[in-house]
C-alpha cells in the first residue's frame, strides 16, 4: 500500500520509509506529486493540532490516504520552546540548511547562561492519519528525552540533533546511526504506534 507523507523534508520520508517498509508500505512525500497543492497555514498551538491540520488539507488535496506529522524541540528552561516554532525559531534563511544552522545558534544563545542541570529536553512527534475525506483515522505520539548540548556534536541526522545529548549514550542524536535513531527517536515511536493502526486498517 502506497502511503502519502505530507513533508518534503527527504531526511522524514526516509526514517518513516525504513520503519514503514518491512509493515508493506510504500512511503513517498509530496515531491510525488503531479501538481503540488499550496502549504496549508499551521497556526495551532500544539503538534497535535499541526498534524491534524496537515493531515486533513493534503489528503483532501491529494485525493488518497495521508499521513502528517509535527515535531520539533521542548526546552523546560526556555518553557517548553522553541515549541511548534522549532522548524522557524530564528526566522530566518533561506534554504533548509540555513534555517537549521540559525535554529541551532539561537538555542545556543538563549541557553548560554542556564547550568547544566537545567538543560533538559526532548523531542516531540504528533503524527496524524487522514483519508481522502479528509476523516481523520488515528493519532499517535512519542517524544524522545536527552539535555541541550553546549556545542553540536556529530553529523548524522538533521534539525537540532547535534544538540541534543543523550547521557545514557554519552552521544548527540547526531551521532547515532540511522537505526539507532529510529529505535529511540520521538518520530520512531510515534510511527510504530502508527504501523499498529495502520496494519490493523489493511486487515480490515
Amino acid at each position: 500500500m502506497q502511503l502519502l507523507f505530507a513533508t518534503s523534508n527527504p531526511h522524514k520520508v526516509e526514517e518513516v520509509r525504513a520503519i514503514l517498509a518491512p509493515a508493506g508500505f510504500d512511503v513517498v512525500g509530496l515531491d510525488s506529486l503531479e501538481v503540488q497543492p499550496p502549504e496549508p497555514v499551521e497556526d495551532g498551538a500544539t503538534f497535535a493540532d499541526n498534524a491534524r491540520i496537515k493531515a486533513v488539507f493534503y489528503a483532501k488535496a491529494a485525493g488518497r490516504l495521508c499521513l502528517a506529522d509535527d515535531s520539533g524541540l521542548e526546552v523546560d528552561a526556555l518553557d517548553g520552546g522553541p515549541g511548534v516554532l522549532s522548524a522557524r525559531y530564528a526566522g530566518t534563511g533561506e534554504t533548509r540548511s540555513e534555517q537549521t544552522a540559525a535554529n541551532n545558534a539561537r538555542l545556543l544563545r538563549e541557553l548560554e547562561n542556564v547550568p547544566d542541570d537545567r538543560r533538559a529536553g526532548r523531542f516531540v512527534c504528533a503524527m496524524c492519519l487522514a483519508d481522502a475525506e479528509g476523516r481523520i483515522l488515528a493519532e499517535t505520539r512519542g517524544t524522545f528525552p536527552g539535555v541541550i548540548a553546549r556545542s553540536p556534536r556529530g553529523t548524522s541526522g538533521f534539525g537540532y540533533d547535534p544538540l541534543v545529548y543523550l547521557p545514557a549514550m554519552d552521544r548527540t542524536v547526531a551521532e547515532l546511526t540511522a537505526e539507532e535513531k529510529n529505535a529511540r527517536s520521538h518520530r520512531g515511536e510515534a510511527m510504530r504506534r502508527m504501523a499498529e493502526s495502520l496494519t490493523a486498517m489493511s486487515r480490515n
